[in-house]
């Protein structure tokens, strides 16, 4: 196949890229991998194996109940959902999983190419709500893609940065992991950067009209701080959200909002490798 027809993979139908001979092979087999030490070490293996035999070219595949086009190679999630999808986020999942219900209302912020959001939406039922929120303009475009691909009918994508005030930030980009992005300066010394607009939570729920919110997933790099403290000083308590999923970023936070979540009367429930999960009783 063409390299321009690998760099415009959206305009292809899907399917183009279905995986096939080895590939097709190393991703069932990462995919059946155990989560002993053993089993992730040779799950991972095979992946490096898998992205080298790729070249680059995008995946047309079923991964976490959706459908989905990937572009594993330069994108951290991409590679993690199509070829290890048991150990994306596990225990986060599972726990949000078990707190889906009928006209469950769920916003995706950092969304990325739609794993969260699309797997909510496999679960939650035609009366959902779920807002996934993405800046980056290349991977919005593949977070619409996915989207489209699917029945649900349930997801919203929205293209802005949230923070704690409207207008336009600058957003910084990795090429090494095009899905890690934050109006934060990233660590990494090669970032680049775009212009995005923003809005503030609150902001954007009043807009769409949210009355409530049962969960809500923060992945930012490094700014979620920016995003949660001025909506829990200034939305009513009615919007805050029931379940949190967290980037845990503490050594970049510029507010402590462990310390404010519990104040707030939050629960922690988990603290993974990569995320702290939250979670509020209604009083």
């Amino acid at each position: 196949m063409a390299i321009n027809d690998i760099q415009s993979g959206e305009e292809q139908p899907y399917g183009t890229f279905a995986p096939q001979g080895l590939v097709a092979r190393i991703i069932a087999r990462t995919r059946r991998a155990s989560g002993s030490f053993l089993g992730r070490k040779f799950a991972f293996a095979l992946r490096r194996l898998g992205l080298r035999t790729l070249k680059g070219r995008p995946v047309d595949i079923e991964a976490l109940g959706a459908q989905m086009r990937l572009y594993p190679d330069g994108n951290v999630c991409e590679k993690r959902v199509l070829f290890t999808p048991q150990y994306f986020d596990a225990q986060e999942r599972e726990l949000l999983a078990a707190r889906i219900g009928e006209g469950f209302c769920f916003i995706d912020i950092g969304a990325n190419i739609g794993a969260y959001s699309l797997f909510v939406a496999a679960r939650a039922g035609r009366r959902a709500r779920i807002l996934a929120v993405e800046p980056q303009p290349e991977i919005f475009a593949r977070l619409t893609y996915n989207i489209a691909r699917n029945p649900f009918g349930t997801v919203k994508a929205v293209a802005c940065a949230l923070a704690d005030k409207p207008g336009e930030l600058t957003l910084f980009l990795d090429p090494a992991n095009k899905g890690e992005s934050s109006v934060r300066l990233l660590r990494s010394s090669t970032s680049t950067s775009v212009r995005v607009p923003a809005t503030t939570l609150l902001a954007l729920m009043q807009s769409e009209g949210y009355e409530k919110l049962d969960a809500i997933k923060l992945d930012v790099e490094g700014a979620e701080d920016l995003i949660l403290e001025p909506f829990l000083r200034d939305a009513p308590e009615a919007l805050w959200p029931g379940f949190i999923i967290i980037e845990d970023s503490r050594a970049r936070w510029q507010v402590d909002l462990p310390a404010l979540l519990e104040a707030k009367g939050y629960r922690l429930l988990a603290q993974t490798r990569l995320n702290l999960v939250y979670e509020r009783k209604a009083s």
